[in-house]
Parts: structure tokens; sequence; C-alpha cells
């Protein structure tokens, strides 16, 4: 086989292609149409904290990308849960195509019900990359698999963390990547829930500019105590990722 072909069994559709996740030989089913990962999931990946057994759930998770990235770091059993139809069989397929239908496992359905099928505390630990924008006003001209992703249509964001509280065991953490906007809002809502905010991360394009993303871990029943970690910048001054980019995607600046 190849370089770029896929294993006859798993099937590659119109206007899908196939892409290198640059770590451990992984590679993710992505297409144009519906939503392709970015680089917040990808740090949300390396900055959730996860057990090295155990299990582990991801909410919106889209094609799968921050379950196979999970995969690297962790034996736990690693489920994910996707609304739309389409990126959950892209998402499946993505696992089979890397062999990893043992240790990963792709849900269909709606993370506000998730509860009702696995029972409470079920996960040792949690991370979401969820819709940024509530739905008021905002840019709504997108394709309606764009727009999912993008908005709070299915869920909003108390949603995706009053379910995530109900799923996590106590002790248990939620791993989050957000818009930096929100960040009071979040902090509200993750201690009305009993999710205490432990960790806090801020994502820079470039030094001096405004954050564009915020990491938060939080741990379910946790007393008072957050630790705001120093800055991720992303871009040099010449336009390169810095050092910890590269490490991150990777392996190390020599990597690339």
């Amino acid at each position: 086989m190849t370089k770029g072909q896929l294993p006859m069994e798993v099937p590659l559709y119109e206007k899908e292609r196939l892409d290198d996740l640059l770590t451990h030989h992984l590679r993710i089913i992505q297409s144009d149409e519906v939503f392709s990962f970015s680089m917040d999931a990808v740090l949300l990946a390396r900055f959730a904290a996860v057990p090295k057994r155990g299990k582990i759930i991801d909410l919106c998770t889209g094609n799968g990308v921050i379950p196979l990235l999970l995969s690297t770091r962790t034996e736990a059993q690693i489920e994910g849960i996707e609304i739309q139809p389409r990126l959950a069989d892209m998402a499946r397929r993505s696992i089979q195509l890397n062999a990893l239908q043992d240790r990963v496992t792709i849900r269909e359905g709606d993370l506000r019900e998730l509860v009702q099928q696995t029972g409470h505390g079920a996960y040792d630990a949690l991370t979401v990359n969820p819709p940024y924008m509530p739905l008021t006003g905002g840019d709504l001209k997108l394709n309606r698999h764009q727009a999912i992703a993008r908005h709070e249509i299915h869920c909003t964001l108390e949603e995706v963390i009053s379910s995530s509280m109900r799923l996590l065991r106590t002790g248990g953490k939620l791993s989050m990547v957000h818009k930096p906007q929100r960040l009071g809002e979040i902090m509200t809502l993750l201690r009305q829930y009993r999710l205490e905010p432990k960790v806090i991360r801020f994502v820079h394009p470039r030094a001096g500019m405004e954050a564009n993303m915020v990491l938060i871990e939080a741990l379910r029943d946790g007393k008072p105590d957050v630790r705001v970690l120093p800055p991720l910048i992303v871009y040099e001054e010449n336009g390169e990722y810095c050092k910890e980019i590269y490490e991150i995607y990777y392996g190390s600046k020599e990597g690339k």
C-alpha cells in the first residue's frame, strides 16, 4: 500500500482526503465540506489531563481527531460522541484506518442524553472542544456542518458543562478549549456545576497580542485552587512556529 492509500476495507468517499497527523504514523479522514480540525483541537489533546488507564470521553468529537491524538498518550479506553452522522462515520473510519478499534469507540448521538446510556460518573476524564459562538446573531451563512461545529445549535455552553459534570466521577478531570471572551461565563458555569477550575493557560498568536484561545482544566468536586500557566505563543516574529508548537506538532523543532 503506497502513501495516501487506505486499506481496502476503509473507504474514502467523494471530496474526502487523507491527512497526516504528524505523530505516531496516525492519519485522519477529512473533508472541507464538513469541518476539518484546527490547532485548538491539537493543543487540547496535548494539554488534557488524562489517566494512564480508565475511561475517557471526548464530547463534540467531530471527525475524531482528539481521540486519535489521545491514544498516543494513554492506555485508557477512549470514546468520542458526535451528533452529526457524517462526521461520526468519518471518525469511525479513521479509527479503523489506524487499527485502534480495540481502544477507541465513536458514538453517534446527543451529548446531553449520553448519561442516560452510561450512567452518572462513568468517566475518569473528559475533553471537549465545543462550539464557541452562542446562537445570537453571528454568521450562520455556513453550510450546516460548519454552522453546527461553530455555533451552539445542538448544545449550549451550559449544557456541555452540566453534561460533563454528570459524566465525570468525583475527582475526574474536564479539559476544555474555548475563546477567552467567554472565560467569565465558563468559570461561573464550571463552579455552578461542581467542576472546580484548576489550571488555565492562554494561547496567543504572537507575543504582545491578545489571547485567542484559552485552555482550562477543572476537577469534579475539587477545592478552590487555580493555577495560571505561562502563556503559549504560537508564532515567532519571523512567522515560524515557536519551539513549543513545533514540539506539540512534530515532537521537536528538528522533527519537521
